[in-house]
This record gives C-alpha cells, structure tokens and sequence, in this order.
C-alpha cells in the first residue's frame, strides 16, 4: 500500500515541475494561459469559437484542444485561429503537463498573447494536474443541473473564474439558481461567476472582459 501511494506521488510529483518549467517558459512570453475545465456537453468548445471570432484581430490567440480520440473541435476552432494543436489522450480522462510541453513546440510563441487549453471533458481528474497555467476556469451549463458545483467541489476551489452556461435555457429546465450561487459561495467566494449564453451571446462581453483583464495584468 505504501508503495502504491509513492508512485501517485512520484506522478504528481514529476508532473508538477514539468508545469513549473512550462509557466516560466510561458511568463517569459508574457502569455497569459487559461485551462478551461468543464463536462462533456457543458460548451466548452462553443465558447471557445465565439471567443476565438471575437478576439480576432484584437489579440494573438493560440489553442490546445484534449480530445480522447477526435480532432472535430480543433477543427472546428481552427478557422478562427491560425494556431490550433489537437492532443489525444487515448484513455487518459485529463491533460497532463508533459502533454502540454509537446504540444507547445508545435506553435510559435512569439506570436501568442493569450493560449487556451481546453481539457478533456471531466469535471474531476483535470483539476488535480498542474499545466502551467495563470487560471484555471471552471465551466458549468444549467442543462446539467444546479446540484454540480456541490459534487465537484475541487474544480469550484481551484477556479479564479467560473462559467455557467446555456442560460437561455433557464425558463425551461429545473435548475434552482439560489442553490448554485450558494454552493459556489460556500466553496469560493472570490471568483466571479460570469453567466452566459453561447447561442444567444448574453453574457460574452464580461466574458471578454475578464480574459483582457488578466492579460493586461500578465503584462503589467
């Protein structure tokens, strides 16, 4: 049993200074990195797209995408972004660091301002794993139920912002807000909690906001 437990250790343990190097290679460029955690079907890569065609133009955007098995939503992400890099993870529920160093040769650098990582879909294994990021932001949708952020309390402590999605649907599905919010507040209660709208736009422009508000701070 004792042996079982050093080998975890050793993983995270190892995977922590890969992380420790990327964020120096990272802040050496000044880009401001955001790992965005969400379930399957949450809209993390709808998200994505519409950020992406918002900030074209405006910023240098480069994305990585953790997929078990597909490249669909890079490819979907890719028209709006010249420098998308699809991982496959195989059966492996989360990205790890040594996967993001490999994946960071493939883009150029020197002409990122802000990279995204979308992780595999999984509200619980990607939390515990360190991938040199400035924030981790944890993503919701009210499709999937207000009970969320109470049975997955380590993306929700972890988080310097957290989404929740799909508001529109509000008036057509049971999800009792007060819950929410006070489930995140019991849990965070400095994270700000953006919500939004993908198919409708509600909610983007704070959205946007809040990514150009942690660039200029990375640059400050």
């Amino acid at each position: 049993m004792t042996r079982e437990v050093m080998v975890v250790e050793n993983v995270l343990r190892v995977n922590d200074e890969l992380a420790r190097l990327l964020r120096e290679k990272l802040t050496g460029r000044r880009i401001f990195t955001v790992n965005l955690i969400g379930a399957p079907g949450c809209g993390k890569t709808a998200l994505l797209e519409k950020t992406l065609e918002m900030l074209a133009g405006e910023m240098k955007l480069a994305v990585m995408v953790g997929d078990l098995t597909t490249a669909r939503d890079a490819q979907r992400m890719s028209q709006w972004c010249p420098q998308v890099v699809q991982i496959n993870t195989g059966k492996s529920c989360h990205l790890e660091a040594n996967h993001v160093l490999q994946a960071l040769e493939k883009i150029d650098l020197g002409n990122v301002d802000l990279l995204f990582i979308e992780n595999v879909g999984n509200l619980i294994c990607p939390v515990g794993f360190d991938l040199g990021q400035d924030v981790k932001v944890g993503m919701f949708s009210v499709a999937e139920g207000d009970d969320k952020p109470a049975k997955h309390p380590y993306i929700v402590a972890e988080a310097s912002a957290l989404i929740l999605n799909k508001v529109d649907l509000l008036p057509y599905v049971p999800f009792r807000k007060e819950v929410f919010d006070q489930d995140i507040r019991r849990l965070n209660n400095h994270a700000p909690v953006l919500e939004l709208s993908v198919t409708s736009g509600a909610g983007l422009d704070a959205w946007l906001d809040w990514l150009r508000d942690g660039l200029r701070k990375k640059r400050a």
